[in-house]
């Protein structure tokens, strides 16, 4: 049953779902099956694959629910024939539990004291007739019609909310039909005024998004707004359970008793299982966001193995400056106080300029965060100098969100253990300008500020969520295994903690790895972590193939293919003239089918290929530092920073994102933004809405939209022909995580402040030349 059910919601051959599993269940890898098992999985790629492992998860654990289920009402003797097959033919947990529900064992209730005290025939002789001579049921218990009547409703209300369909339909009509309202507390106009557009708020269920259900619930949970979930009218589903249980409520009694059922028990749970499933589905929305957000980040383009320096920005304690060389390598560390309340620039220009000069630096790495525009005046000045000189540097501002937490992790104290901790975030600020995937993969993804929210959803799916997609961009891009660190070999398929400190530590006791059967020699990593890992490690060594994607199962492919076209596989890496000539039918066998082959002959064209684009990045425009120097109609160049189910966030260096709205995006419709922009992509934008003292900015990339006439300062409104956002997602909104929350990878101004200040210092540039500029 598990098989057939993936393999309807998927799409995708049940044989292709079978084999996929038994691949998953055998320790396979999700990287590892999509690379190099095509043929047993029909192409299914790692989006599919971790689709299909959640989906197997939950369906086993509805497998095993179900038969703790059957074995808990067998042992009550209440197990007939026809519940059994409704058991085993639940496709939810939720269907499951409704039809549980009467045999739960439970506290005991007003309708079971009223059972043990033989009120079921009472029951019968109302539904019949509300005028029924209750007499013989008095008691002790009851001794009165009015108490024999609460008895046998007890009863009745209980039937009505222990009926499994009837709970599906009422739940799923409250669903389809019910409106989430929202009001603000009152007392909390002022104090959650980023909540402003929730307090007189409706929507129907199905239509709220994601990230709209989130805002609402954190609303509720910090005591701002009042929550509630607004059914419909009573009628409609009193009627349902009339309807169901086949009574007549011109009957007083059988009405009193539909009416307390809706009320007390079955609103209630309904109410329950809506707010559940709303929050079930922005949870889904927003780990979907995380994830595509997080892939762009880590798959950023890098600018490439330069000499950096990083520049870790702050006033009162200073620019904590790191250089590091093309491998990352530290080779100098210096702070400069040129802000604010020192205000020693001319310093701290001579000794980044003498620094730059003298590891003959190309990259300057400027974080984004406090003091972020300041600091990127002093490197343009640097810059300026440097140029001067006859030299470049090029000054780029990244996101430096998770730095801090990487300068106190164990990782970094292991790295730098006598760096002090605020200079090891201006290591990681250099390296990650060099190399974004290899420096993030040492910080938490929570920590790199990839979405809205996240604090709000489920933690365990989080994390489970972004380590795969960790792993499926490192496994994309493939790792140098002479020059990775500990952390980023970890995330390498097949490649567990322990086993990436055994390859480093066996790289430094015998020197860089020859080639990949030399892997086998590292402790601990056997025959199955060769397998699932090998491919996606990169040795630049006597085979050539060792630098590539082809598996090592696969050389002896590569080596017919050589045969047949009489060049060596050196003559044949590359030779696209050769290789595009090739059918790869021709050399399939029993284990490498077409699909293998073809990836095969288009890795020999193109070897080691990296998916990620060209490195890139933004010119902020010149004097538009903060939020109040921006006016309506300004055309800025920007970098996206995050990207949401609403819209992109804009980095225009003011220290606050804006929003560009999806209704503002494009000239058609767009149902995900992800489809016109990625995390890290350079745009131009036009500002049409500046509201300070919110701190939003709204942004169309539509550069042919005009804002409304009056658009600028406190209190302004968007313009232009947008769609105005709902749920309190106009403008940039304040993600409360500070500057660095959800900034891209190259959030960038490149060549520095276009106009800066000209460098007067001669004799330094002078000195420069000397240095080697």
């Amino acid at each position: 049953m598990i098989v057939s059910t993936i393999a309807r919601e998927l799409g995708v051959p049940a044989e292709n779902i079978r084999a996929a599993i038994q691949l998953l269940d055998e320790g396979n890898t999700v990287p590892f099956i999509a690379r190099y098992r095509k043929e047993l999985t029909g192409g299914l790629d790692d989006t599919q694959l971790r689709a299909l492992e959640e989906r197997l998860g939950y369906l086993r654990e509805l497998e095993d629910r179900k038969a703790v289920v059957i074995a808990a009402i067998e042992e009550q003797g209440k197990l007939t024939e026809t519940l059994r097959a409704l058991i085993e033919g639940c496709e939810t947990k939720a269907r499951l539990e409704d039809l549980y529900l009467p045999y739960k064992k439970k506290r005991r209730t007003k309708a079971d004291a009223a059972r043990e005290a033989g009120l079921e025939p009472a029951l019968r002789e109302l539904v019949e007739s509300e005028d029924a001579d209750l007499s013989k049921y008095f008691s002790e218990a009851y001794p009165d019609a009015q108490a024999v009547k609460e008895g046998a409703r007890a009863i009745l209300v209980e039937e009505f909310a222990t009926d499994a369909d009837l709970v599906g339909e009422v739940r799923e009509k409250m669903y389809r039909t019910g409106v989430m309202e929202a009001s603000v507390v009152e007392g909390q106009e002022n104090s959650g005024a980023k909540f402003r557009d929730y307090f007189d708020f409706s929507e129907s269920f199905v239509d709220l998004p994601s990230h709209r259900i989130l805002a609402l619930l954190r609303g509720e949970k910090e005591g701002v707004l009042r929550l509630n979930l607004n059914a419909g009218e009573d009628a409609e589903y009193q009627g349902m359970i009339a309807s169901h249980f086949d009574v007549d409520t011109a009957n007083s009694f059988v009405a009193d008793a539909v009416r307390w059922g809706w009320r007390t028990k079955l609103e209630v749970s309904s109410a329950l299982d809506v707010r559940m499933r709303l929050k079930e589905k922005a949870e889904e929305g927003a780990l979907e966001v995380f994830k595509k957000n997080l892939r762009d980040v880590l798959l950023a383009a890098p600018a490439g193995q330069r000499a950096t320096i990083g520049l870790d920005p702050g006033f009162r304690n200073g620019v904590k400056c790191a250089v590091v060389d093309g491998t990352g390598k530290v080779l100098d560390t210096v702070i400069v106080y040129p802000h604010q309340p020192q205000n020693r620039w001319s310093e701290a220009v001579q000794k980044l300029a003498h620094v730059c000069a003298q590891h003959r630096v190309e990259l300057m790495a400027i974080g984004n965060g406090t003091a972020s525009r300041e600091t990127e005046k002093l490197g343009a000045e640097v810059a300026g100098l440097i140029k001067q000189a006859g030299g470049k540097i090029t000054p780029v501002v990244v996101s430096e969100s998770g730095a801090s937490v990487y300068s106190a992790s164990e990782i970094a104290a292991q790295e730098f253990p006598d760096m002090d901790v605020s200079l090891r975030g201006a290591v990681s600020i250099a390296r990650r300008l060099q190399d974004p995937l290899a420096e993030l993969v040492k910080i938490d993804p929570k920590s790199i500020g990839v979405g809205q929210y996240q604090h709000d959803v489920n933690q365990v799916a989080l994390a489970k969520t972004l380590n795969g997609v960790v792993e499926d961009a490192v496994n994309a891009v493939g790792v140098d295994v002479n020059t990775a660190s500990a952390p980023l070999l970890e995330r390498v398929a097949g490649v567990t903690a322990t086993l990436a400190k055994n390859i480093v530590a066996y790289r430094d006791e015998h020197g860089e790895f020859n080639n990949r059967k030399e892997l086998k020699k590292v402790p601990r990593l056997g025959p199955k972590a060769f397998e699932q890992c090998a491919g996606f490690l990169r040795i630049h060594g006597a085979e050539p193939l060792d630098a590539s994607a082809v598996h090592p199962e696969a050389y002896a492919v590569v080596r017919r293919i050589s045969e047949a076209t009489g060049c060596s596989v050196a003559e044949l890496i590359g030779n696209s003239s050769v290789l595009q000539r090739l059918r790869a039918e021709d050399f399939v066998d029993e284990i490498h089918g077409v699909p293998t082959v073809s990836d095969i002959i288009a890795e020999l064209d193109k070897p080691g290929r990296d998916p990620r684009p060209e490195f890139s990045t933004a010119t902020f425009k010149e004097g538009v530092e903060k939020i109040s120097d921006l006016q309506p109609g300004m055309v800025l160049e920007g970098t996206v920073t995050n990207v949401a189910a609403f819209g992109a966030f804009v980095d225009v260096g003011v220290h606050q994102d804006g929003l560009v709205h999806v209704s503002a995006m494009a000239n058609h419709f767009v149902k995900d933004p992800h489809d016109v922009v990625r995390s890290g992509q350079v745009v131009k934008v036009k500002v049409l809405e500046v509201d300070v003292d919110r701190q939003r900015i709204g942004l169309s990339m539509r550069l042919e939209d005009e804002p409304e006439s009056g658009d600028s300062g406190a209190g302004s409104r968007s313009g232009g022909s947008r769609q105005k956002p709902r749920g309190g997602q106009r403008g940039g909104q304040n993600r409360g995580q500070g500057r660095g929350q959800g900034r891209g990878q190259q959030a960038g101004r490149s060549g520095g402040q276009q106009g800066a200040q000209k460098p007067q210092n001669s004799a330094l540039a002078e000195a420069l030349k000397k240095a080697g500029f």
